[in-house]
Parts: structure tokens; C-alpha cells; sequence
């Protein structure tokens, strides 16, 4: 496309650039020429070429055969009044007289004699050797309108540096100062449009929506420009397409309902957009909401075509509306000496306007857009105009040389005022001064303005109350998927963001819908949330004080354990020699209440924040010493049933556990096994303050680390020498009532298997604080199933039961107990 059209443009410069040179310099043409001092060039598509027919051979294009577009008319009477309203002037200008040479630009391919015309020095066109020779009168070019019409000449113009200071060319691709270092314009580029739209988008929430376009650099570069704009946006783009001449409307207006798209934006010229809505309104197309860019927002004929009510709500971009004095009367003027006129004159091609059915009133009743840029471009140049000849209130100095050049310079350095504005230009030369209008299509066929945004300080504003919605009166809503519940993450669906699924956030998530509403975020070790929750809340640092219920009832009950064992230790020795307690265990019986003292200790290190010394002296003085009591009623139970039972089978066994006192080197060895299990348990998997943060998902839980891997020895030890105390005591079930102990013994160790398998099913079912209250009354539940089941009878009947307490009693039993078994 853009190999042919350089091809067409070079056949037109070889064969204009001919035509030029023998054309006479004194035509005239009408209202598209008048002379003075100095020339700006004009260039407006009063007539418009749809599309570019087939061709067999070069040729340019008539333009008063074309269709004729009154807005451009406008904008071409307007720059008119412009000029002479400077030479009127006394102020601007003085003693210095404009004219203009202005042509009707109709094609981007084929309006080349008017271009050539304006970049010629007296009907040549020569290289630009020596900047001293003689300059055309032209030291400047208003125009043009589009986009793509820019894109084509620019180059002519820019390539000797004129002035070409555009009143509707927007792409962003002019800002580029490298490759159009002479263009200017005073129409705000498409990104600022854009912006416009994408604040109406925000502001009504309408995340779903479609971007029709014209297929030109125009739409092009506002499509590009809209879709890095929304890319970090919750606004995604359903639907897009690029308009042409050739464009099935009713085919694209289908593809849009089943989208279910409700919000539809069109950046295209006037005639586009009157082409698409057209078919909108023939095909029945209800309900939707149209956002206008600023070329057709303002259209005058739309708004009033039958049935424009029914395609739904029209909003547009425009630029305000400002009255120009003088120019209305100017008009009238105008129309009246046209009438008087010879309507026979000489033109030049394509300065012909060919529209004398036109009136003053239909010119005023036109669209307005883009007149101020066209006021304001022409004042601009001749404010620079104005300081280069370096005119007073009275005079210019007419003797200084005036290339286009250094026209371009003052231009750059533009800052005067005009109708409340400050004009000037930033770098890339574009307009730092202006507003945008929202406008909306009322009911009666006017454009109203409904909000406002300030290029300046960035600040949008709509009065939605103004508009009068289709249907039931509410803002239309337009999304592919309804919006989350909160505490909800959106699962895409697609590739559009906007469509979805919602899926809760799980305990111990959350979702933050503003930063990234497509993931559930985990919460902080120190933080918990509940299900579908938008943020994580502290958990709560749990442990249990010493000030607590249980840990009172426990201290009290190791106190308590301490004095009995106290007590009974005085008992024991004040009746040392008596049967009972020799029974009992004699000498054992004071080790075997020292241990169950200190293992006692343990349970004070289960309550208040736990340390390293905590973690450790929560479980070693109990596995410790209970092993020591557990291994003394190992021994206590082989002795009862070795001398009752085994002594007569085994008599070399009795005699060498009395000789080598068997019983004080097992329970050494337990003691000994056991502190070296303890010692390896402890230097493997130290233990260590734990932050459990997996037991209760609101709290943080102060416990102990690596317990099961430093205490698994240690256990397994000591539930081996309750298996054999077991074993032991089972088998003297059935000896003389007094010397039983080994149904107390065995007694005890069922209380003490009931208790841990108590433990174990509580810790599976519970994961609260208290399982560490829990683990001290199991310890302590254990010290005193001994306490009470194995010593406390013996002080019952040392105390209460004194004649039990005697040899003879104990011998009768015996004798009576060898009868029984002699039979």
C-alpha cells in the first residue's frame, strides 16, 4: 500500500511539476485566493474521495465532483474571516497586509497541483541551494484536516522547513520532531481524546466494550493509543474493526450484538461515523451507548436523522464550542457579494468550490469542530509574522527577508492571547492550551455539554444527571462477567481479563481486589483470615501463664505430691524394720519417692513462654527419673515372684542376684541406658521454642520443637520396662495378700497406660493451648498412680492397721501360702 502510493505521488510531482511551470502567474480564483504582502497557504477538504477508484493511467482528481462536506466549508470561510480580520487589525501587523492561497485537498494521492503550486517560487520548483535567493510570498501552510492527508504532503514541506500548522491532524506520529521538525498544530492529539474516553469509560464502569476505527493513521494510532491505555485497566476490549468504504456495516453491527457489547466507541471522520450510525439505525441496532470522538461529536445532521433515538445513548469528545466574533456577519457579508459577483472567473485546479446553493445560514448552522484550532493557527502565524518583521503599534520593518524558516522559529516561541486562551506550543508542538467538552445527544437533537476536562491540571468532571439514558433511565451497565462477591478471586475465562468465574479464597487467604483480584494471597505465618476474606487479621500469641486455672491446679497438685512424699519418706523411716516396708521395698521405697519428686519438676516448665530450658526440662527429669521408679518396680516384681516361685527352680539365679545385688545394678543400668539416650535425643534434634502456627489457624501457639525426634529413645526405653513390670507383676498375682505388691504394681501400670492412651486421643482430637495443660496432668496423674495406688496402703496399715504390721502376721501368711500350693 504505501510502495503504490509513493509510486502515484512521484508520477504526480514529474507531471504537475511540468504543469506548473507554464501556468500564467495572475489567475485568480475567486474566495480561494487573495493577494498581499505576504501569503499563507491553506488546505481544506471541502469535497471528500471516498476510497481510490481504479486507474489506468496518471491524472489528478476534480474535486467539486466529490462529495461535499459543509463542516470543512466552515473551516475554510473561517480561516477567510481569519485574515482579514488581521489586516483590519491596527494592533497586529501593521502596515502589513496577508493573503492566502487556499485549496480544496479532497485526496491524500491525487491533490497534488495545489501543493506543488504552494511550494513553487514563480511556477518552479527548484532545489534549495542558496537561502539568500528570492522566497516565495508563502510563509506558511494551514492545514490539513486528516491525519492520512498530513502524512502524505508533510514531507514537501517539511523538507525546506515551512511552516505547516495543522487545525485536525492528531496522530500521535506528528510529535515526532525527527521526521516533521516544521509541523505545529493546534488540535490536541489522540492521546489526550483517548484520555477523555477513558475517563467516561471509569467513570460509569464500563469494562466491556468495543473500539470501531477508521482504517487510516487517524484510527490507527487512537486504536494503538486505546489499547495501551486500558492495558493496566479493569477495561477490556470485546470487539474492534477497522472502517472503510468497502465495510459491511450490518455484518459488523451484528458481530457487536453477539458480543454483548453495550458501550461502542468510534474514532472516525464525520463521514464514517455517519455511514456506521446510519446502518445502526436501519438495522435496528437498540440500546447501546455510542462514545463520539471529537471529529463527528458535534455532527449536525446525525442527531436530528428519524430513529436516531432508538440506537440508544450518544456521548462525545468535543472541543467547547466558542462564538468567534464577527464571523457570523462575515458570512452574511460574504453571501451577499457573492450574489453581485461575475460568477464567470479564471481557477486554478481544485479552487473551485462549486457550492452557490449554500447559504450564510447553512454554513452557520454546521458543525463547529475544529474552528478555534483553524482561528487560532492563523493567528499564530501571524503573531510570529508579527515579531519577526519586529512590528511596533504603528509599523512593521518591511525590509526584513521573511523565509518560512524563520517564520517556523517565532512560531516555536508562539505565547499570546486569544479568546481567554494562552496560545503557545510545547516541544513537539503541540498545543499547551484548551479544554474537552463531554457532550450528550439530547432529545432534541443538540449536542449538550454535560462535563469537562482540563488538559492543565488533568481534572475530569461529568454531571450524569444531565443525560437522559435509554430504557429505564440508569446508567447501562456493560461487562462480560459480573463483578466478584467480595472475598472472591476472578478465574479467567479466555483471553479477556473481564471475563470469568469466582472462586472463594480458602482459610488463611485473602483477596486484595485492588492490587491483583485473579489470586488468593497467603497469609503471614503471624496472621490468620477465614474464608473468603479481604484482608488477614493478627493472630492472637497463645500460651499458658501460671496465672491460669490449670496451671494453679497442677502447681498445687506437684506441691501437694512433694509434701505426701515427704510425709510418707517420715513414715517409712520411722518404721524402717517393720515387715510393711521392708515388703514395700525397704531402702527402695526412699528412692523411689526422691525420683517421683523430682520428676514432679517437669510439669512446672509447661506453663509461661516457653525457652530452650523450658522445651528441655519439660520432658528429661520425668523420662529420667520415672525410668528410675519404673526400673525399681521391675526389680521389685522379679524379686517377689523370684522368691516364691523361681528360687526353688533356679536357686543359683537367687544366689547370685543376692550376692552381686542384682537389683542396684539394673536400676543403675536403666539410669545410665537412659541418660545416654536422652543426651544423643537432645544433641540430635535440640530442642527449641516453636511458633505453632498450624494447630489453630487465629492463634500463634508457643510450643516445643522436635519432640517426637528427641524423646523417641527415651519412650521406647521406658515402655519397655512398663511391659516387663507388667510381665513381672501379672505373674505374682496370686501370692500372699501382705506381700501382693505386684497387684498394686500392676494396677498402677494399667492406670498409667490409660492415662497416656488418654493423652495420645486427646492431642489427635484437640490442637488448642491447653494440650500443654493436658501433658502436665497426664505427668502428673502418672506420679500419683503410684503414689496413692502402690504407697498409700502401706501407710494405711502402718497407721490404722499396726497388728498387720508384725512378723507373725506376715510369717502365718506365708505358711499358710506353702500349704496352699504344697497341695
Amino acid at each position: 500500500m504505501v510502495t503504490m502510493r509513493a509510486k502515484l505521488v512521484l508520477i504526480n510531482l514529474c507531471l504537475l511539476g511540468c504543469f506548473l511551470h507554464f501556468l500564467p502567474a495572475d489567475v485568480t480564483a475567486s474566495e480561494f485566493e487573495m493577494d498581499g504582502d505576504f501569503v499563507i497557504g491553506g488546505l481544506f477538504d471541502i469535497h471528500h474521495v471516498s476510497g481510490t477508484p481504479f486507474r489506468d493511467g496518471p491524472e489528478t482528481v476534480t474535486c467539486a465532483s466529490q462529495p461535499f462536506i459543509l463542516s470543512s466549508y466552515r473551516r475554510f470561510q473561517l480561516m477567510r474571516f481569519s485574515v482579514e480580520e488581521i489586516n483590519n487589525s491596527t494592533n497586529l501587523l501593521p502596515n502589513v497586509t496577508l493573503g492566502y492561497n487556499i485549496f480544496d485537498h479532497c485526496s491524500d494521492t491525487q491533490n497534488f497541483p495545489g501543493i506543488l503550486s504552494l511550494i513553487s517560487v514563480n511556477g518552479s520548483l527548484k532545489p534549495w541551494i542558496n537561502v539568500s535567493k528570492t522566497f516565495s510570498k508563502m510563509i506558511a501552510v494551514v492545514g490539513t484536516y486528516t491525519s492520512t492527508d498530513t502524512l502524505t504532503i508533510a514531507p514537501l514541506f517539511m523538507m525546506n522547513l515551512i511552516p505547516m500548522v495543522s487545525y485536525g491532524a492528531a496522530s500521535s506520529v506528528f510529535s515526532n520532531k525527527m521526521s516533521f521538525p516544521s509541523f505545529l498544530r493546534t488540535v490536541h492529539p489522540n492521546k489526550d481524546v483517548i484520555n477523555v474516553v477513558f475517563n467516561i469509560l471509569q467513570k460509569f464502569s464500563w469494562h466491556w466494550v468495543s473500539f470501531l476505527y477508521s482504517n487510516d493513521a487517524y484510527g490507527k494510532d487512537g486504536m494503538d493509543l486505546f489499547v495501551n491505555k486500558i492495558k493496566d485497566s479493569k477495561i477490556c476490549l470485546a470487539y474492534t474493526k477497522g472502517l472503510t468504504v468497502d465495510t459491511d456495516y450490518p455484518q459488523v453491527l451484528r458481530q457487536l450484538d453477539e458480543q454483548n457489547v453495550n458501550v461502542i466507541i468510534v474514532f472516525a471522520p464525520e463521514w464514517t461515523a455517519e455511514a456506521l450510525v446510519s446502518a445502526a439505525i436501519v438495522q435496528n441496532i437498540t440500546n447501546k451507548v455510542w462514545i463520539a470522538g471529537d471529529a463527528w461529536s458535534l455532527n449536525k445532521q446525525l442527531p436530528k436523522e428519524k430513529g436516531i433515538q432508538n440506537v440508544g445513548t450518544v456521548l462525545g469528545v468535543a472541543q467547547p464550542v466558542m462564538t468567534i466574533p464577527g464571523f457570523i456577519d462575515f458570512l452574511r457579508s460574504f453571501e451577499a457579494q457573492s450574489q453581485n459577483k461575475n460568477a464567470k472567473q479564471e481557477m486554478f485546479c481544485n479552487q473551485n468550490c462549486g457550492c452557490n446553493n449554500i447559504s450564510a445560514e447553512d454554513i452557520i448552522q454546521a458543525d463547529p469542530s475544529f474552528n478555534f484550532p483553524v482561528y487560532s493557527a492563523v493567528y499564530a502565524i501571524a503573531h510570529a509574522l508579527h515579531n519577526v518583521l519586529q512590528c511596533d503599534d504603528s509599523s512593521c520593518n518591511r525590509n526584513i527577508s521573511v523565509p518560512p524558516y524563520v517564520v517556523l522559529s517565532a512560531l516555536w516561541k508562539s505565547n499570546f492571547g486569544l479568546l481567554n486562551q494562552t496560545v503557545e506550543f510545547d516541544e513537539n508542538g503541540d498545543p499547551q492550551f484548551g479544554t474537552y467538552s463531554v457532550v450528550f445527544w439530547n432529545r432534541s437533537g443538540d449536542a449538550e455539554e454535560v462535563g469537562s476536562y482540563n488538559f492543565n491540571s488533568q481534572q475530569f468532571y461529568i454531571n450524569s444527571t444531565k443525560i437522559q439514558w435509554h430504557g429505564e433511565g440508569e446508567v447501562p451497565l456493560s461487562f462480560c462477567s459480573l463483578e466478584c462477591p467480595s472475598g472472591y478471586i476472578k478465574v479467567q475465562e479466555g483471553i479477556q481479563k473481564c471475563c470469568f468465574s469466582c472462586t472463594i479464597c480458602p482459610n488463611g487467604t485473602y483477596v486484595n481486589a485492588t492490587e491483583d483480584p485473579y489470586k488468593c494471597i497467603t497469609c503471614k505465618e503471624t496472621e490468620w483470615s477465614a474464608e473468603g476474606s479481604t484482608s488477614c487479621n493478627q493472630r492472637l500469641v497463645e500460651f499458658v501463664p501460671f496465672t491460669d486455672g490449670g496451671a494453679i491446679v497442677m502447681v498445687f497438685g506437684v506441691w501437694t505430691l512433694v509434701g505426701l512424699n515427704l510425709a510418707m519418706s517420715v513414715l517409712f523411716a520411722v518404721n524402717y524394720n517393720t515387715p510393711v516396708v521392708k515388703s514395700a521395698g525397704g531402702p527402695m521405697c526412699f528412692l523411689i519417692l526422691v525420683c517421683l519428686s523430682l520428676c514432679g519438676v517437669s510439669v512446672f516448665f509447661y506453663f509461661d513462654k516457653p525457652t530452650t530450658a523450658y522445651c528441655i526440662l519439660r520432658f528429661l527429669p520425668f523420662l529420667l527419673f520415672f525410668t528410675v521408679c519404673l526400673a525399681c518396680f521391675v526389680v521389685r516384681s522379679f524379686q517377689i515372684v523370684c522368691i516364691f516361685k523361681i528360687a526353688a527352680k533356679l536357686p543359683k539365679l537367687l544366689s547370685w542376684w543376692t550376692k552381686y545385688n542384682g537389683q542396684w545394678l539394673i536400676i543403675a543400668v536403666a539410669f545410665a541406658t537412659q541418660a545416654v539416650l536422652l543426651t544423643i535425643g537432645f544433641s540430635i534434634a535440640p530442642q527449641r521454642p516453636l511458633n505453632d502456627t498450624v494447630s489453630n489457624s487465629e492463634a500463634i501457639i508457643l510450643g516445643c520443637d522436635n519432640i517426637l525426634k528427641s524423646v523417641t529413645a527415651p519412650v521406647i526405653l521406658l515402655s519397655s520396662l512398663c511391659i516387663l513390670c507388667f510381665i513381672f507383676s501379672y505373674m505374682g498375682k496370686d501370692l500372699p495378700k501382705n506381700y501382693n505388691e505386684a497387684k498394686a504394681i500392676t494396677f498402677c501400670l494399667l492406670l498409667l497406660i490409660l492415662t497416656w492412651i488418654t493423652l495420645a486421643t486427646a492431642s489427635i482430637l484437640y490442637h488448642g493451648v491447653y494440650i500443654y495443660t493436658f501433658m502436665a496432668l497426664a505427668v502428673l496423674s502418672s506420679l500419683y498412680s503410684f503414689l496413692l495406688w502402690y504407697f498409700l496402703p502401706k501407710c494405711y496399715i502402718i497407721i490404722f492397721q499396726p497388728e498387720k504390721n508384725t512378723q507373725q502376721h506376715f510369717q502365718g501368711l506365708i505358711q499358710n501360702y506353702t500349704k496352699a500350693a504344697g497341695q
